[in-house]
């Protein structure tokens, strides 16, 4: 006969293996041509000065790759490409990066929406030439001054004719522009997808499954 404590935590195991769920992110390698790949966050080059990520990786939702695909497609046809930074992230690193700069302008507070990237529908990105090199932009990634907001009066000529391609590009294929960020795009309907915790770690190891943040 089972103990009481021992029905209690068999009940928990049972009521959380119910709660899993297919989180659907995908590596975002299995798009072709491919993105151009500059993870920061695997690295301390970037605004928090921590390596935040186990290894260089980029994860997005399923639901993003055909879209992403045709994005690479257009961009090719031009001699151009899309260069990544960031995709997926877990919602541990959201609260770290809110504990650093808390300000919403730039990085999502965890107690309130979770984040955006959280849900694997938004991704940081720029334009690229067939050789790899960035397209002259406002700012560089992660300046958080007003310079790298959309509607800067601040921006060059060049800069503003980039930034409008990369917009027009992914507005076209299910994108909505961040306000404050040139690179931050957004995933149609991003609020309907429930923020994530799973780690780099589990997700290189091929689990499908896990707990969405309540």
């Amino acid at each position: 006969m089972r103990s009481l404590a021992s029905l209690y935590f068999f009940g928990v195991s049972v009521l959380c293996a119910q709660l899993e769920v297919e989180h659907k992110l995908t590596d975002i390698r299995t798009i072709y041509p491919p993105l151009l790949q500059e993870i920061r966050y695997a690295t301390t080059y970037n605004f928090t000065g921590y390596t935040l990520y186990p290894f260089p990786a980029a994860y997005v939702h399923a639901d993003l790759i055909a879209p992403l695909q045709k994005v690479q497609e257009e961009l090719a046809a031009e001699g151009l490409g899309l260069k990544i930074y960031d995709g997926y992230r877990p919602l541990s690193v959201q609260a770290k990066m809110w504990e650093i700069l808390p300000d919403e302008r730039y990085v999502s507070d965890p107690a309130k929406s979770k984040g955006r990237h959280t849900r694997g529908v938004a991704v940081d990105v720029t334009l690229v030439d067939r050789y790899g090199n960035e397209l002259k932009m406002p700012t560089p990634y992660d300046d958080f001054t007003e310079r790298a907001h959309r509607f800067s009066n601040k921006w060059s000529a060049e800069e503003r004719r980039n930034s409008l391609r990369l917009e027009a590009v992914m507005k076209k294929n299910g994108f909505a522009p961040f306000p404050f960020e040139w690179w931050h795009y957004d995933f149609r309907d991003w609020d309907r997808y429930p923020a994530l915790n799973i780690s780099f770690e589990d997700l290189a190891q091929g689990l499908k499954t896990t707990v969405p943040v309540p």
